[in-house]
């Protein structure tokens, strides 16, 4: 079996840490920071076999340097020469074999233009996707299009429901609090904030989540239904669903 766990690090982000079985190798997807994985490879008696990266942003690489040099492990990440330390290039149609499973990479730019996102098929599916797709969100666009973040997030929700999803960042508080004004007439954004604010009162993460949640909740998923449309000032026109989500991303970077 494969176990993923999450690693907290720096003010929000999550290192996921994958573990076969009871083997010692592991791996981790974008170590922003070293000292958080050291200190749990040294307190389970682990050794870092490799490691995966979305992207290039620091807070998803800045613990490549340190842990490179203490465990020499394969690094898997984008054509980036501006990220030091990657020994695979992998890139849009790849495949790579991790712990056991066989993960396809998929080119998810919107975010950064370098961003990749990593799928496992299989029981359950694994969907690590960096910071394109958050619980009840998506990731501002800093060098991206609407168009291409756009395409990333339909191609996500064409994934199998149970497909469990890591993302990069603990946003899903104030996601949901922004997705109660974009889509204010689904309850299940209501019931989700209840559920996700007990879970942080007990310092507990709010992820992973699945595709299938994401279909109910997050409002760049519902991009065609009457309340975001209203919410987007789109009601009772044929807007094209990347103009609503054109005006809902704007909307989340003033909110």
């Amino acid at each position: 079996m494969l176990s993923v766990t999450p690693i907290p690090a720096l003010s929000d982000n999550y290192i996921w840490l994958l573990r076969q079985d009871s083997s010692p190798g592991v791996c981790v997807v974008d170590p922003g920071e070293a000292g958080p994985v050291i200190d749990y490879m040294e307190r389970e008696s682990l050794t870092l076999e490799s490691i995966l990266i979305t992207h290039h942003h620091p807070d998803h690489t800045g613990g490549l340097e340190a842990l490179i040099k203490l465990y020499s492990p394969r690094v898997i990440g984008p054509d980036n020469p501006g990220i030091e330390g990657i020994t695979d290039t992998v890139g849009e149609g790849d495949e790579v074999r991790i712990m056991g499973r066989l993960f396809e990479v998929f080119a998810t730019p919107g975010h950064t233009l370098d961003h990749i996102s990593f799928f496992a098929p299989g029981i359950p599916p694994l969907l690590f996707c960096g910071d394109t797709l958050f619980c009840a969100g998506c990731g501002r666009l800093f060098e991206g299009t609407p168009e291409q973040m756009h395409n990333a997030l339909n191609r996500f929700a064409q994934l199998p429901e149970d497909t469990l999803v890591f993302a990069g960042h603990e946003y899903t508080l104030a996601n949901l609090k922004f997705a109660s004004q974009a889509d204010p007439e689904n309850p299940a954004v209501a019931q989700a904030l209840t559920e996700c604010y007990k879970a942080r009162e007990l310092e507990r993460p709010t992820l992973p989540s699945t595709i299938g949640r994401e279909l109910k909740i997050n409002p760049y998923f519902r991009l065609e239904s009457d309340s975001v449309r209203q919410a987007a000032g789109h009601k009772g026109d044929n807007t094209d669903p990347l103009a609503t989500f054109t005006t809902l991303r704007e909307w989340k970077d003033r909110f």
